[in-house]
This record gives C-alpha cells, sequence and structure tokens, in this order.
C-alpha cells in the first residue's frame, strides 16, 4: 500500500496533466470519476471499494453496519454548460446513495452532495426525460434539489 504522501503527491501530479491535456486537446483524459472518487473518501473518511465493484465504490461505516455509496465526478469549468449531467446511475445494481463531487478545473473539490437512494430512484423514475428515464442520468441542478450537501459543512 502506498504512503498518503505518495498517494497526494501521484493524484496531483494526475490532475496537473489531465488538465494540461484539456488545454491541449479540448477533450477529457478521463480521470474524473477517479479523482472524485478519492477526494470523497479523503473528505468524508469512506473506504473505497475494489476497482470494478459492481453497484457502488464506497462503503460508510454506520451505527448498524454499512451504507454502499456510488460516487459520481463532474468537472465544472467557468461558463460551462449548466445542462451538464452526472454520469449513468444503475438502478439495478445494488447501492444505499450517491454522492456528487464537483470539482474545479483544477481538480480540486468544491463541493460535495449526496441523495439517498429512494430520492434518487424517484427521480430517475419519473415520466418525461429520456436522458433520466432510459440512460439513469440527472442534471447537476435536480442532483442537488434532490440531495444535500455533504461537504463543506456548513
Amino acid at each position: 500500500m502506498a504512503s498518503q504522501d505518495r498517494l497526494l503527491k501521484v493524484l496531483h501530479d494526475v490532475k496537473v496533466l489531465a488538465r494540461e491535456y484539456h488545454e491541449l486537446t479540448g477533450r477529457p483524459l478521463g480521470v474524473t470519476a477517479e479523482i472524485a472518487e478519492y477526494e470523497a473518501a479523503r473528505l468524508l473518511g469512506l473506504r473505497l471499494s475494489p476497482a470494478r465493484q459492481p453497484g457502488y465504490d464506497a462503503i460508510r461505516p454506520i451505527r448498524d453496519g454499512e451504507q454502499r455509496l456510488q460516487i459520481k465526478g463532474r468537472r465544472v469549468l467557468p461558463g460551462s454548460n449548466p445542462g451538464q449531467r452526472v454520469g449513468a446511475i444503475d438502478l439495478t445494481q445494488e447501492w444505499d446513495a450517491v454522492l456528487l463531487v464537483l470539482l474545479d478545473r483544477d481538480f480540486a473539490p468544491t463541493a460535495i452532495y449526496e441523495a439517498d437512494r429512494a430520492a434518487v430512484t424517484h427521480a430517475l423514475t419519473t415520466p418525461g426525460s429520456r436522458a433520466r428515464n432510459e440512460r439513469g442520468q440527472l442534471g447537476i441542478s435536480k442532483f442537488r434539489t434532490i440531495g444535500r450537501r455533504a461537504w463543506p459543512p456548513g
């Protein structure tokens, strides 16, 4: 297991490279999800699941067991499309809540929102939107309205 200091250094380097890659190509490098998972675990004291764990990305100990959490990340740039969507949420998998980690242009976390399974299920199954109903995607603004701010506190 890598030391925490070394892991933070590697994550910093990945963030720098991903930003530079985006600036050079206009395309994302594809590391947003990994960065979001790590930042959520670090900031909220979660235990990350093994890679490719179906349904959830992290575990949060609770009084009578564990809570399984999906973690979604979105990099929000100045002037971004206000209709940006959260990645697909699969209702057929086992999970208890979804975390949305919002990252700035430097991939630093700016906020984390949490929505429980009941709220997410209701939002995704409400008739009217193909992105919601068929692809399991919610807009960032919708996610914020059905969830609560988990970080920063206050």
